[in-house]
């Protein structure tokens, strides 16, 4: 009798030991994940629940094990909603620290320059990770064109909001920061004219000399002349322009048509960038009154209409 005691004492400490062996392995193994994986806890999901999807996932044998682990482990008061990437080989350890740090997924919403805010606005409405209606008001060259990172389920007023706030910080400091004697009553003139200069190059190396030629045009009162103010006058920002500007257009009676109205239009035409901010903030010192197009992706500047005539008879010649 006692024996058979002592073999049954046997057997349930070598049964315990394979349990924990067992337990143990299920816990500290690498999974065969060989890629990474978007794993996502639900906003007020239970330990049960986190265990069950744990399950489906195929990263424990059972829920019950799942949920066991999370509740010795003290996780279950520490899970945070969200998705989560899961790397190679990750433990079931490893993905239940990773659930309680919050270090979530953040999602990148690019918002390029020289955009109307209506189309910014149209970008974040069709971001099908962002949720809500927009009610954040946004004016013509409030937002900084930027890349935005969020996480699923953040509201499109957010992002609006940190545009609008990021806008103003650049804004501020290009104004702080600009040079001395610029034709500028106070900073909106300065995005309105950062918003020309946006439209009128894409390319850093031209900004500062563009901006001169606008503010020399500003310094002695000839009218600013840049197509892109009728564009904006013709969409509203409202589209996309979809054609040349034929002569008729110049005549538009709008405060936006530079051609027929001196200093700068009410508002900017689209939100420019912190080059094109930081360029009109501190535009090169010319001489230059004119430029047109080279037919390669840059401009002829020059200081007399003599000069620019020529500079359009050049570019004729690349079309």
């Amino acid at each position: 009798m006692k024996k058979a005691l002592c073999i049954i004492f046997l057997l349930f400490v070598l049964a315990s030991a394979g349990l924990g062996t067992y337990l143990s392995r299920a816990y500290t193994s690498s999974l065969a994940i060989n890629e990474p994986v978007i794993f996502e806890l639900l906003l007020g999901q239970s330990a049960k629940e986190a265990a069950q999807k744990l399950y489906q996932n195929h990263f424990v044998p059972h829920p019950r094990i799942a949920e066991l682990f999370i509740r010795l482990g003290g996780f279950d008061k520490n899970l945070k909603a969200g998705e989560y990437q899961i790397k190679p080989h990750s433990s079931l350890k490893d993905i239940l620290e990773l659930l309680s740090s919050g270090k979530v997924v953040m999602h990148r919403l690019t918002l390029p320059e020289g955009l109307t805010t209506l189309q910014m606005l149209q970008i974040i409405e069709h971001e099908p990770l962002l949720t809500g209606p927009i009610s954040e008001p946004a004016l013509e060259g409030d937002m900084l064109p930027e890349t935005y990172t969020f996480v699923k389920g953040e509201t499109k007023n957010k992002i609006i909001k940190q545009a609008k706030n990021a806008m103003q910080k650049v804004l501020e400091n290009a104004w702080q920061n600009r040079a001395e004697n610029l034709p500028f009553q106070n900073k909106n003139e300065l995005l309105i004219l950062a918003s020309i200069v946006e439209k009128e190059t894409g390319s850093h190396d031209e900004r500062a000399k563009v901006a001169s030629v606008f503010v020399n045009r500003l310094n002695i009162g000839m009218p600013l002349q840049t197509d892109p103010t009728v564009i904006y006058a013709i969409t509203g920002g409202k589209s996309d322009f979809g054609r040349t500007l034929h002569r008729a257009d110049m005549e538009i009676d709008s405060p936006f048509n530079t051609y027929r109205y001196k200093g700068l239009p009410p508002t900017p035409i689209c939100n420019p960038g912190l080059k094109a901010l930081e360029a009109t903030a501190n535009p090169l010192t010319t001489d230059f009154l004119y430029f047109v197009a080279d037919g390669k992706g840059g401009h002829r500047f020059s200081k007399t209409l003599s000069e620019h005539n020529k500079n359009i008879k050049l570019w004729l010649q690349t079309k």
